[in-house]
């Protein structure tokens, strides 16, 4: 056995000096066709892996739109000048899938490119002729005559022997048919080479990467970020279930390609958005979060890298690398952001490692319509965690985190105010003369409940802002979150007046009592308006015809008060005869007659208690319905997700 394993050894070792003798030349005629596909240089028997960092080398061309047979001009060179590149090889790509190689490189004079044809298809990929060190290859390029789309020069870039980039990729090339006009689009005129970008403080002038689309490319195609969602590439966006509808109010895309990590994000169509962001995180929330920013400025769409903190709560670009990742396509057209992006497979922030090829994270996306001095500001339109943490190679379909805290948050508010509240008021209003000597601890039997359901819904409201307040980690500015503080506000102010209740016979009574009835009603109806508010929130992912359930809610908690304030008048008349009745049955003791007559009315339910009592079983079930209908909406929402599956 030995023996064995000492001939298995000596031929390893024989195999790897010969394998390093015949490569220590470097392959000076170039990349074989056998690495066609994969574009990776077999250095070392493949020991040699390629660079982690950004390229330092760029594809360019000086045209973004050519037509069919047309020509152009691939330069291939170092950031700064000067930087000299010894191994190459490049082909052109079509950009949507199967990414197929497209066109045919012509012959060059110089000597410094040799033609290879690739999937048996003539010239269609080049590479260099030989190691020597260059400052820059030009090569030319025709486009096919049966192609009409968006192709993308992909190199792979040998500053020496062992030192290497993988998937340079050039902007986008529009191929359009030969019978279109088109007016030739230069590339942008300002264009930050990647290893020219710096740390940044707070003060600093952010410069970041910038791009200059051309409208010809994305204005048509603005589902393009969508195109293999879930067999190509991962796609996570808000509301869930939006990518099947091309409808997100944001989306991000993650491509992974050997050591090329690409993510895609885009804004909604008439969200406003003034930005756009992704980022990745360990645990689903906002902080210590890797992110990446798209923000159109000045009719350019410019790349940030920030690092979410959680104090101060924001999203800060200083002290991050900003040439971890570089723009390689963008546009703004029609209020929609687009950008795509390629990152590091490895960046250190803030002492933090971010592993994007062996570490698991949540995609975070999210969009909003402020900007800040020195970065993004809330995520006003939405922003929506992945629900589980991914290795982004894996390709698979993501929904979002189901925020449990939001959900409960609306669940508590619906029982408090629709629920409690409401049935709360019913009897404080209408059972005053109901279920008359009839006491609980004391306590008249509409009191008792009355007291009971207003603490419910004190409690209820409660635990409602906590939990908003646990998710958001600050206070958020509209409609619904101002119409809700001054709803908690008011919510304690009621409990702290009954406690300092005057008794019945004080003469502030009065004042007490219209002052309990305003605060309470204010309150109720403050908080029902604030539910309508949340309907339209992006965090509610609530269907538009929840508004029709409110409305035929408060069409039947008005109705409701109708028919027993009728019931109450019809039963007060009825009282005060009862009253008179027994003063005329003793006339001759007027006085005696009048006390008795009185205590006998006032003992008893006043008339019609067992309307009074049907009518509010009727309510409770109605009411009951409204609240179980409203939670499971809130609970289950996007609801709609449920019925597109089925």
């Amino acid at each position: 056995m030995m023996v064995f394993n000492g001939c298995q050894l000596l031929e390893k070792e024989i195999f790897f000096f010969i394998t390093l003798f015949a490569l220590g030349t470097g392959l000076p005629q170039g990349a074989p066709e056998s690495v066609c596909d994969t574009m990776l240089p077999f250095h070392a028997g493949g020991g040699i892996l390629p660079e982690k960092s950004v390229s330092p080398f760029v594809v360019e061309s000086a045209v973004s739109v050519i037509s069919q047979g047309q020509t152009l001009k691939v330069e291939l060179s170092g950031v700064p000048a000067g930087l000299n590149l010894s191994g190459f090889m490049v082909q052109a790509r079509n950009w949507n899938p199967p990414f197929a190689i497209v066109g045919q490189f012509s012959s060059i004079r110089d000597g410094l490119v040799k033609l290879l044809s690739c999937d048996d298809s003539i010239n269609n990929s080049a590479t260099h002729s030989n190691a020597g060190a260059k400052p820059q290859v030009i090569i030319e390029w025709r486009a096919p005559l049966d192609f009409v789309g968006q192709v993308v020069f992909n190199a792979t870039v040998a500053e020496t022997y062992n030192k290497f980039w993988t998937g340079v990729v050039s902007n986008p090339i529009q191929v359009v048919k030969r019978d279109l006009f088109v007016e030739t689009a230069q590339l942008p005129t300002k264009r930050l080479p990647t290893s020219t970008m710096k740390y940044f403080t707070t003060e600093a002038h952010y410069t970041p990467s910038e791009y200059i689309s051309s409208n010809i490319v994305i204005s048509s195609r603005m589902d393009v970020i969508y195109t293999d969602c879930g067999a190509r590439k991962i796609c996570f966006g808000l509301p869930d279930g939006c990518i099947i509808s091309k409808s997100c109010i944001s989306i991000t895309a993650v491509t992974v390609r050997g050591n090329i990590f690409e993510f895609e994000l885009q804004s909604g169509k008439g969200t406003k958005a003034v930005y756009v962001a992704m980022g990745l995180s360990d645990d689903a929330k906002m902080g210590e979060d890797l992110v990446i920013e798209c923000v159109p400025e000045n009719g350019r769409v410019s790349l940030y890298s920030s690092y979410t903190s959680n104090s101060p709560y924001a999203a800060i670009r200083s002290n991050v690398l900003q040439n971890s990742a570089r723009l390689i396509n963008a546009s703004f057209v029609d209020g929609v952001i687009y950008c795509k992006v390629q990152r590091e497979p490895l960046i250190t922030v803030q002492g933090r490692n971010f592993d994007l090829r062996n570490d698991i994270y949540h995609l975070l996306v999210a969009s909003g319509t402020t900007l800040k001095n020195t970065g993004i500001g809330f995520h006003d339109i939405g922003r929506s965690p992945s629900g589980n943490r991914i290795n982004l190679a894996v390709v698979q379909d993501l929904i979002g985190n189901k925020m449990v805290l939001v959900r409960l948050h609306g669940a508590f508010m619906i029982s408090a105010w629709t629920g409690t509240a409401s049935l709360g008021v019913i009897f404080a209003r209408y059972f005053k003369h109901t279920w008359v000597g009839n006491q609980s601890c004391g306590k008249d039997q509409w009191f008792t409940w009355h007291q009971s359901l207003m603490i419910t819904t004190w409690i209820l409201t409660v635990f409602g802002f906590v939990s908003i307040w646990v998710e958001l980690k600050q206070a958020v500015w509209h409609a619904h979150s101002i119409l809700g503080l001054v709803t908690l506000i008011l919510c304690f102010i009621q409990p702290i007046g009954a406690f300092f209740r005057p008794g019945p016979t004080d003469k502030s009574r009065p004042y007490f009592n219209w002052f309990h009835w305003l605060v309470g009603n204010l309150c109720h109806i403050l908080a029902i308006v604030a539910i309508f508010f949340s309907v339209n929130l992006s965090k509610s992912e609530l269907p538009e015809w929840t508004d029709w359930i409110l409305v035929t809610f408060v069409v039947v908690h008005c109705l409701s008060h109708l028919i027993f304030s009728i019931a109450m008048a019809a039963s007060d008349r009825q009282l005060n005869q009862r009253v008179n009745a027994f003063q005329m049955g003793e006339m001759s003791h007027h006085q005696e007659a009048m006390r008795n007559g009185i205590i006998a009315a006032t003992e008893l339910d006043a008339p019609y208690a067992g309307l009074r009592k049907g009518l509010l079983g009727v309510y409770v079930i109605v009411v009951s319905f409204f609240v179980l209908v409203l939670i499971l909406l809130v609970l289950l929402a996007p609801i709609e997700q449920y019925w597109s599956s089925t």
